[in-house]
């Protein structure tokens, strides 16, 4: 009998390399004897990042000082312009969409990127702007969630699911095609591992997610009729277009894909190109505790997320088989480290806090906590891990510690064991339990589960190279087709829903120190705006004198 064949754990050399991975174009140029700083690198991406990723052609030419003119053809009388259908998307920050004079690249760079145009297509330096596509991009009946097939070029697809939540846009990416944790609940876990996706792979999500808003965003201000209301509506809407939030909890464990998730975290914080927010970037790891301290030295100001799932290491071993030798006090341990890395740093900046280092008082924790750089997401699933007895187990794994718990309702996937997910009565009595030992702890809104997008759902049936649905809820099977589905987002108003951090919303009543917490802020925010006004005031009154 013929030996099974073995999954190929690793994907072959990327034939072209994306442009967007930095590390891999800096080797290339290196080798071609040309080295460039610092400054000309950032220079680069970010005119590439404000020209909205065209053809690497295209852009050469930009860079070159030609006429570039976005969706016309070539003229034919000799002058320079080139055609292109690329879709720009509104830039973040005013650093990477100002005009002004543009400093000026290597001629030897300049050079380079010429030839590569005019290479051969399998040559081991050929580069690309985009090296992906979209399959198939198809919208929740709300209008609310998308998912994106992304194929890349060597014919893996992977999934990516982007999130409007009321006034902000949450994009939620894959690290890797398939997933080697196993977990028994999770529908990636059923593929397998096919290999990790480059820095440039997870950064060219965006730019679809991107543009796919920046197109909605133009149809829809196309549409709006005119009047004092629909600008309003138009000023609205312009906020709609921008990606204010990235979690690392699609396809893959980002901490097995250490090097690549890294760079693309420090791109997308990278305040030229797009400029997000440290704590708008969150990190979710089943829990590679080696890599987790890693996380904290390199990044501690970026959000970190452990999937713990159960609140003891035996509960914990049955539904994630990685979790054998890895104890889970060890875990908390480095997420608790994650969370309290910048308040240790300014202590020890602070010559009289020498001899501080790992105690650390309430306040200091509950403002550390505020923050949410580090939370724990824990499904719910019917059985022994969702008991009274669990919650009160996980509520004192976490006392003291002021960790932010987010309760994620299970989503049926097409797993070996038939899971469901307790009532919505039981999950607010263990949110209440968990509560009460101190931590901050809600229940994220499901968002997607008619099309297969919600957490724990994104899964690719590589042979057939489509998308599968793979719940049977309001969407049959058979209505789903592989191409282009789009519906115009409509998005809902959510007044029973709590946010739980910067990258999902949670479910449950308003509880009366959240009401009072909001009417602080507001206080705050109006002492703080008249602060600004009277010293204002101030300084003008000392010029005159």
């Amino acid at each position: 009998m013929a030996a099974k064949q073995q999954v190929k754990r690793f994907r072959d050399p990327l034939c072209p390399k994306p442009l967007l991975d930095r590390a891999a174009f800096d080797k290339a140029l290196k080798a071609n004897g040309i080295t460039l700083s610092e400054h000309h690198f950032d220079n680069f991406y970010q005119r590439l990042h404000r020209s909205g990723y065209p053809p690497l052609d295209e852009f050469v030419a930009e860079l070159r000082g030609e006429v570039v003119e976005r969706g016309v053809s070539s003229n034919d009388d000799g002058s320079v312009s080139v055609a292109s259908n690329t879709t720009n998307f509104r830039t973040k920050n005013s650093v990477s969409s100002r005009p002004g004079r543009k400093s000026q690249l290597p001629k030897a760079l300049l050079e380079f990127l010429s030839n590569n145009v005019s290479a051969e297509a399998d040559s081991d330096e050929k580069f690309a702007t985009i090296t992906s596509k979209v399959q198939m991009h198809q919208t929740s009946a709300d209008g609310t969630t998308t998912k994106l097939a992304v194929e890349l070029q060597d014919g893996h697809v992977v999934e990516s699911v982007l999130m409007r939540h009321e006034g902000r846009c949450t994009l939620c990416v894959s690290s890797q095609v398939g997933c080697a944790m196993g977990c028994t609940f999770c529908a990636t876990g059923t593929m397998g591992i096919k290999g990790n996706l480059s820095s440039g792979e997870i950064l060219e999500q965006l730019v679809h997610a991107s543009k796919i808003l920046s197109e909605e965003s133009r149809d829809d201000m196309m549409t709006e009729e005119e009047g004092t209301d629909s600008k309003k509506r138009q000023k609205k809407q312009k906020r709609m277009d921008l990606i204010r939030n990235i979690v690392f909890m699609g396809m893959g464990e980002p901490l097995n894909n250490y090097r690549n998730v890294l760079a693309a975290c420090r791109a997308m914080i990278d305040r030229r190109l797009w400029n997000l927010a440290h704590n708008r970037v969150t990190v979710s790891t089943v829990g590679v505790a080696s890599r987790m301290r890693d996380f904290t030295r390199d990044l501690p100001e970026v959000n970190l997320a452990l999937s713990l799932h159960a609140p003891n290491q035996p509960m914990r071993e049955k539904i994630v088989p990685s979790a054998k030798g890895t104890p889970i006090e060890s875990l908390i341990e480095a997420l608790d480290s994650h969370m309290m890395a910048l308040t240790k740093r300014k202590l020890l900046e602070n010559p009289q806090e020498d001899d501080k280092t790992t105690d650390f008082n309430i306040e200091e924790r509950q403002s550390a906590s505020k923050k949410k750089r580090a939370m724990i997401e824990y499904v719910m699933l019917v059985g022994d891990t969702s008991t009274i007895e669990a919650a009160h187990q996980l509520g004192k794994l976490c006392e003291g510690r002021h960790l932010v718990v987010n309760l994620i309702p299970y989503n049926k996937t097409d797993v070996k064991d038939k899971l469901d997910c307790p009532s919505e009565e039981h999950m607010q009595e263990f949110r209440r339990i968990v509560s009460s030992y101190g931590s901050f702890c809600s229940i994220r809104r499901t968002m997607g589960a008619d099309i297969a997008g919600a957490c724990g759902q994104l899964v690719v049936e590589q042979e057939k190279k489509q998308v599968l649905d793979i719940e049977d809820g309001p969407f049959p099977k058979d209505n789903v087709k592989v191409g282009r589905i789009v519906a115009t987002p409509r998005r809902k108003k959510s007044s029973d829903t709590v946010p739980s951090s910067s990258s999902e919303e949670s479910s449950g009543k308003q509880q009366p120190t959240d009401r009072l917490l909001h009417q602080l802020t507001v206080a705050t925010a109006i002492a703080a705006s008249l602060f600004v006004v009277s010293a204002s005031l101030l300084v003008l009154q000392k010029r005159r004198r």
